[in-house]
């Protein structure tokens, strides 16, 4: 079962979260979201549920999904640099990803634990880097990165972007969340790597199941594991 809708509310997101992850029943919420960029108009589809998640078939039938078992470590972010609020150069100097804005881009970027490697992807360009989570989330004013080995707040970072959202909805958690990655490897944004049937989500983070996209990256980036 599949609803369709524009925005969701937290007692849909709740009943939904419940019963797909308590009684296995295969109910997922698809939100369209408009948006723009550069002066082109996108029209993105999102899942509530992680999309890569496997949906249980009845018994009897055989499942046709290229899904695979969660390898425990592996995450996709996703990297957003519109609008000025955040630069891949500024992260890629650093060592970090974030994400906020309101509760939607927040509330997955901050379920990172510590140790998990992370895929980043900008949306409309490709794969750009892999890393490890080496600390917990906090808002970009409370946030600290080691820096050539000194422990420094993130607003005291000479940073391109703002890391705020003064326009974000009345009520709304409008922070900027940032999580410490130690990268393994990067590239630049006009080098990101993307390939037909790799995985990409609107989601700001979500567990990677993709294993096409992870061998991918794996040779891209030179990885050995």
């Amino acid at each position: 079962m599949t609803l369709i809708a524009s925005n969701v509310d937290s007692d849909t997101e709740r009943i939904v979260s419940y019963l797909n992850s308590y009684y296995n029943v295969p109910i997922n919420v698809m939100v369209f979201r408009y948006f723009t960029d550069g002066g082109h108009q996108y029209l993105a589809r999102t899942w509530l549920m992680d999309e890569e998640a496997p949906v249980p078939v009845a018994k009897g039938k055989k499942s046709t999904s290229s899904t695979v078992d969660w390898n425990g470590r592996d995450w996709y972010v996703s990297y957003g640099v519109d609008n000025r609020s955040r630069y891949w150069e500024d992260a890629k100097r650093y060592g970090f990803v974030s994400a906020g804005g309101g509760e939607w881009y927040s509330k997955t970027i901050k379920n990172l634990p510590e140790g998990a490697r992370v895929f980043v992807h900008i949306p409309q360009n490709g794969y750009v880097a892999v890393g490890t989570v080496t600390g917990p989330p906090a808002t970009a004013d409370e946030a600290s990165l080691y820096v050539d080995g000194v422990n420094r707040p993130f607003r005291s970072l000479e940073l391109n972007g703002v890391y705020s959202h003064p326009d974000a909805p009345e009520g709304a958690d409008a922070a900027e969340y940032v999580v410490p990655v130690e990268w393994i490897a990067t590239v630049d944004r006009d080098q990101a790597y993307w390939q037909l049937g790799m995985f990409a989500n609107q989601h700001s983070a979500c567990k990677l199941r993709n294993q096409f996209t992870i061998d991918e990256l794996s040779r891209i980036f030179d990885l050995n594991d």
